[in-house]
């Protein structure tokens, strides 16, 4: 590996340095990491590095192909912009943990084989749950071991797919699964599909993301779920049942992003939505279809990050994330406001922005493969999505009532940051090419058609009407929704009833049955054995002993030496016997 540098290792062991360096130092080294691996990624050569054997299977640490390549661009990309987002933090607690997350993140994507995939998979696990535990407060640490619980279960999953798959195929190399779906191959996509946040597998996502450090939300929202997304496209290609599991999360997320007051919880189901059309494609497999979900993937983690960051900004500066709490910032936070403006516009697909021409590619996909009833639901969700994270959410959040909060724009670096994802928002969608050049397939597809433009303006400009027309309708309110997590906290709540109650008095019944009534018989029943082996049976042993060391004993008084002795001891013992004989012969 010599003429590879491993992106993974920069920021993994890049973060040990972190909690001893302070200042300018600190900062500069926070943003050299990034950059350098930014600079590893660009350079980086297609192939396989560090190979090796390890309990007999085959080890592959890196395996360098479009696929990962153009992944691992982004996830470096935006390490860069998180950390300029981060720098006004003075805990390196989090730094650290967002070191070892896109770490984790970068070793997944280059993973060759199953076992360095898992190890990477977990420490995605770990790291992240950090983010949230980070934040403090019981909701926080609640939502952080929900989180830890529900992906070290994911992890279980995986691990046992891929002992399975190791002992039925003899090969541990990570790829393109092929043949039936067995056992094994349902117990990966388990755990793949988990990470997706497919529903009814997604609660994880919307429980811990709101709950997160304001900066630790934004790293979240970019990798996790997108690093679920490659697996899937470098594992499950063209399987078909993720094309209705992704067609459902896109309109799921949006279902239920209509219901939240939460503005980070409704920019976490809209991650849950967006993610759908990238599993979509995957679930399509052709080549269109895979380089749409790779491309959305792509500007996904950008425009999603812009808007936790908008969103972040609001909450750094007013303690407020409810929708029914705010309003009135647009006076106050016009930069705030304009930059999240473009991830907005971004997500929603208007033309000109990065998701225009990436979302679209996917929907083109669907069409081509003559899904009809796949490319409504998607045009359906595209409607929905601009309605609430375009629409509602910057206006009850920046316009509607005056709330009378007097913020102001946050620090300087976060602003920043917002901008940097901004402009590539932009870039990508003016400029596709640079992005389509780096996808795993050579690209034909035009997004800029007069056709394409028409019908994606059409769409977008019926739901602002509807928006105006039905704006009382979508007033906030002060709910709670409840979600697939309900499940899982009644489920644990009855198991700790279960626990605490009919099995713990279960547990104490024996406990004084045992002390009041078997103990007891136990040690009589000891007692009166260890009784009868001293009067019994060492009584007996012992008097055998005895008869037989007296028999020895006259036996040696015999023994005197003398032959006249022994000679009339013979004689006396053949007089014996034959009397003994004619006795037993009568």
């Amino acid at each position: 590996m010599t003429d590879f540098i491993h992106p993974a290792l920069l920021f993994i062991l890049g973060a040990l340095p972190i909690p001893f360096l302070r200042g300018s130092i600190g900062k500069a080294y926070l943003l050299l990491i990034p950059t350098l691996a930014i600079l590893a990624v660009l350079t980086m050569e297609p192939g396989s590095y560090g190979e090796a054997r390890f309990i007999g299977q085959e080890i592959l640490i890196a395996k360098v192909d479009r696929l990962s390549i153009v992944f691992a661009t982004v996830f470096t990309v935006m390490a860069l912009i998180g950390m300029v987002y981060a720098l006004h933090l003075t805990r390196t607690g989090q730094h650290v943990a967002a070191f070892i997350y896109v770490g984790s993140a970068l070793g997944v994507v280059f993973a060759g084989d199953y076992l360095t995939l898992y190890l990477f998979w977990e420490g995605m696990a770990f790291s992240s749950a950090y983010l949230v535990f980070a934040q403090g407060g019981d909701n926080a640490i609640r939502a952080g071991f929900r989180y830890l619980m529900v992906h070290i279960s994911g992890g279980v999953c995986l691990l046992g797919g891929v002992v399975l798959h190791g002992l039925t195929t003899g090969s541990s190399l990570f790829g393109p699964i092929e043949g039936e779906m067995g056992v094994a191959v349902y117990l990966i996509l388990a755990g793949f599909i988990l990470n997706a946040a497919v529903p009814p597998l997604n609660a994880w996502l919307t429980d811990a993301y709101p709950e997160a450090t304001v900066t630790g939300a934004v790293f979240m929202s970019a990798f996790t779920t997108k690093t679920a997304v490659y697996v899937l496209a470098r594992a499950f290609p063209g399987t078909e049942l993720l094309v209705w599991l992704g067609t459902a999360m896109a309109l799921y997320g949006v279902i239920y992003a209509v219901l939240e007051n939460d503005c980070r919880r409704l920019l976490a189901y809209h991650i849950v939505s967006q993610v759908g059309y990238m599993v979509a494609g995957v679930g399509i497999g052709t080549e269109m279809a895979v380089n749409g979900a790779t491309s959305h993937a792509f500007a996904h983690i950008l425009y999603k990050a812009l808007l936790f960051m908008g969103a972040g900004a609001v909450i750094h500066v007013t303690g407020r994330r409810k929708l029914t709490e705010l309003g009135g910032l647009y006076k106050t936070m016009p930069l705030t406001l304009t930059l999240y403006m473009v991830g907005a516009l971004a997500i929603s697909a208007f033309p000109f922005f990065s998701g225009f021409v990436t979302k679209s590619m996917v929907v083109a996909a669907a069409a081509q493969d003559h899904r009809a009833l796949v490319v409504l639901a998607l045009t359906m969700a595209s409607s929905g999505t601009f309605l609430h994270t375009g629409l509602k959410l910057p206006y009850y959040m920046f316009f509607g009532r005056d709330q009378g909060l007097r913020a102001r724009d946050p620090p300087a670096n976060m602003l920043v940051a917002m901008g940097m994802a901004a402009v590539l928002c932009i870039a990508i969608g003016v400029f596709p090419r640079p992005l389509y050049a780096l996808l795993p397939y050579p690209v034909d597809f035009e997004p800029y058609t007069g056709l394409h433009i028409t019908e994606s303006l059409g769409v977008l400009m019926f739901t602002a009407l509807g928006f105006v027309m039905f704006l009382r309708a979508l007033d906030p309110e002060n709910t709670i929704s409840l979600d697939t997590d309900w499940f899982y906290r009644k489920g644990a709540r009855y198991f700790m009833w279960l626990a605490e109650r009919p099995l713990a008095r279960y547990e104490k019944t024996v406990s004084e049955v045992s002390e009041t009534t078997a103990l007891p018989f136990l040690h009589g029943s000891a007692r009166e054995g260890l009784r009868i082996d001293l009067n019994g049976v060492d009584a007996v042993v012992n008097g055998v002993a005895r008869s037989i060391l007296r028999a020895g004993a006259a036996l040696r008084r015999l023994q005197t030496g003398v032959v006249t002795h022994y000679v009339l001891a013979m004689i006396a013992g053949l007089i014996a016997a034959a009397v003994v004989f004619a006795v037993a012969w009568r």
